[in-house]
């Protein structure tokens, strides 16, 4: 995600729409009495690490490429092996410099029939250069943090639904493409399209935003997983977040604290981006929030320094942190 003039684009976007530390040990009290009357099945980071590894293993997930092709192809077959009712939205999208850009979004149901629905989401894709580096910068990187960690622990959620007994929600996990093929950093792009303001991020869910892949759909709420998986990553209450789901994000907040990890979730606002769940709050009019990383001190503004970088790699990908976001989601959503 581009930060430049982001506080300029989320208001535009808001207004539009109306208007590795130790783990702590967990809170006392009724919350935390709460989380323990439902059985929850256990969260595996180390299936977490290992999904993101398999999609490092297919190359950059460029769109148009056949790294990108292979890798969409993996991630049907291994929701539909876990029972998912699969559904996939094949489009073309322009990007930025005039690009057309074959994108797939890619869903799976769980609970089909349950009228009381969570989206967990992700993007897929990653970004064709890396043009935060000082070398090599029109060049792809592996975004194992920016795209491959969200969908890691999604999929990690999807194993456990089919592993254990359903919670009472029906769950839709989606993998929107097209998140990260935004203007380069060395290149100013006109705002209007035939007239209207484009965003030219985060393709897929503005696509699923107005074409959602069952007539009428609705979900009581929904969790944005991005950059959710880095060494000592501190997620932040986002701007939008408590902007449009203010009661979610305390809830999710209030979940991870009671499973003792307020030194991964921090009870403190942080500025507002632009990420896929903006088009589902503004145009699906589902309230999502976003689980992000936020690093108040770092030289990219509001992510780690490896955003956008040849350094957003396995390295940088931490177990203790997927097991933090990860058991945070598995609790929320079996509560319900």
């Amino acid at each position: 995600m581009n930060i430049r003039a982001i506080y300029i684009v989320i208001v535009l976007i808001i207004t539009i729409a109306g208007c590795e530390s130790a783990r702590k040990a967990p809170d006392k009290g009724s919350s935390r009495k709460q989380i323990e009357e439902v059985t929850v099945p256990s969260f595996n980071s180390d299936t977490a690490y290992a999904f993101i590894q398999k999609q490092i293993n297919f190359g950059p997930r460029v769109p148009n490429t056949s790294s990108h092709q292979m890798c969409g192809e993996y991630l049907v077959s291994q929701l539909r092996s876990y029972g998912a009712e699969i559904y996939t939205q094949d489009f073309r999208e322009q990007a930025y410099n005039g690009t057309i850009l074959n994108l797939r979004n890619i869903i799976g149901s769980f609970n089909p029939d349950v009228k009381k629905r969570i989206v967990l989401a992700a993007h897929w894709d990653t970004r064709p250069f890396a043009d935060k580096d000082i070398e090599d910068r029109y060049e792809p990187y592996d975004g194992a943090n920016d795209g491959g960690s969200g969908v890691g622990i999604l999929l990690e959620v999807a194993r456990i639904l089919h592993s254990n007994e359903m919670p009472k929600v029906g769950i839709d996990i989606i993998f929107f493409d097209g998140e990260d093929y935004g203007e380069h950093e060395d290149v100013e792009v006109s705002p209007m399209k035939n007239g209207r303001m484009q965003i030219w991020w985060c393709l897929g869910s503005q696509y699923w935003a107005f074409h959602p892949h069952k007539p009428n759909y609705s979900a009581y709420y929904g969790i944005l997983f991005d950059m959710a998986g880095a060494k000592k990553a501190r997620f932040y209450r986002e701007g939008g977040s408590m902007q449009f789901a203010p009661k979610v994000t305390k809830k999710v907040w209030n979940t991870a604290r009671n499973l003792g990890y307020s030194n991964y979730f921090i009870d403190i606002n942080s500025p507002g981006i632009m990420d896929d769940h903006i088009f589902v709050n503004r145009d699906a009019k589902i309230p999502m929030i976003a689980v992000v990383e936020y690093d108040p001190m770092s030289p990219s503004f509001y992510f780690g320094p490896y955003h956008h970088t040849h350094r957003d790699n396995m390295n940088i990908i931490s177990k203790q942190t997927l097991q933090a976001v990860g058991e945070t989601v598995v609790y929320t959503i079996y509560n319900e």
